[in-house]
């Protein structure tokens, strides 16, 4: 069994089908198949199962795809490695970040491509939880994120705490600072993670410490979206202060809370065992300058 084999076999397992998979790797369904029949031969188990039109994996498969992932992303990495030893910074470097930390981006972009201008980059926005997974699955190489995070694969540089703030309509009759209590009067929108535990749990928590339960009329991953209905005057959110940097603050206010103890934590991160590109390693050095 090599690479190459290893590589058809993880393309059917993501695409459930080998037509579909034989699309994707540009060759005909035929010699795919008998490529899988080889594998189930030399294995003396078989791969698959079919559940009508797709193809389920068998316990020996399921162990067989772990393998493979791992080595076939080993290989693709020491490839770039050997390939990037003779080369300068280029390429291209994918980031993730959520949208409340995208602040920490633009100036850094504009700053690195004077620096290295062979360098294009790649960004991707969602939330926490998508951006763990996006790591994972190789989609992007670093990721700008609020904490906390679920798993120990990933190094870290923490960014500094941010204060929270309450952002409502521009034309609530608030003043500009407002102790913590005085929240149980708003309908709150509240930023809520895809999955795991994050700023929602954080506000919650403190509501209950100030001894009321929040009314909570909306949850939502999306800080834009929170934000327009803020601005239509559906309720109030409490976000971390540097999110007016990266949203246009048109039609809503910033009201600071003036004994909140709670603060947001946001890191840098990566896969820690992974090899990361040249461009990866310089990047991360602008948050350690």
């Amino acid at each position: 069994m090599d690479i190459r084999q290893l590589k058809y076999f993880v393309t059917i397992v993501q695409e459930e089908q080998v037509t579909k998979a034989a699309k994707k790797l540009h060759m005909a369904q035929p010699p795919l198949s008998q490529q899988l029949k080889l594998m189930e031969m030399e294995i003396g188990e078989k791969l698959f199962d079919r559940n009508g039109k797709k193809l389920e994996l068998t316990e020996t498969g399921k162990v067989l795809y772990k393998k493979a992932e791992a080595l076939l992303n080993q290989f693709e990495e020491s490839l770039l490695e050997v390939k990037e030893v003779s080369k300068g910074v280029k390429g291209t470097l994918s980031i993730g970040s959520v949208k409340t930390c995208f602040s920490y981006i633009p100036q850094r972009m504009r700053t690195f491509r004077v620096k290295y201008p062979d360098i294009r980059f790649k960004l991707m926005e969602g939330d926490t939880f998508r951006l763990t997974e996006g790591l994972i699955n190789r989609e992007i190489e670093l990721a700008i994120v609020r904490l906390p995070i679920n798993g120990k694969q990933f190094s870290s540089i923490n960014l500094p705490p941010e204060d929270f703030v309450l952002v409502t309509p521009k034309d609530w009759d608030i003043p500009d600072s407002i102790e913590f209590k005085q929240i149980k009067e708003y309908p709150l929108l509240l930023l809520h993670r895809v999955s795991g535990q994050g700023t929602y749990e954080l506000i919650v928590d403190e509501c209950l410490r100030h001894g009321f339960d929040p009314t909570i009329v909306c949850e939502c991953p999306d800080a834009a979206m929170i934000l327009s209905l803020v601005k239509e005057g559906v309720g109030a959110t409490i976000m971390p202060r540097t999110t007016s940097k990266s949203f246009s603050t048109q039609g809503i206010k910033i009201v600071e809370l003036v004994d909140c103890e709670v603060q947001s934590e946001a890191a840098l991160i990566w896969l820690e065992e992974r090899y990361l590109s040249k461009g990866a390693v310089k990047f991360l050095e602008t948050f350690s300058e």
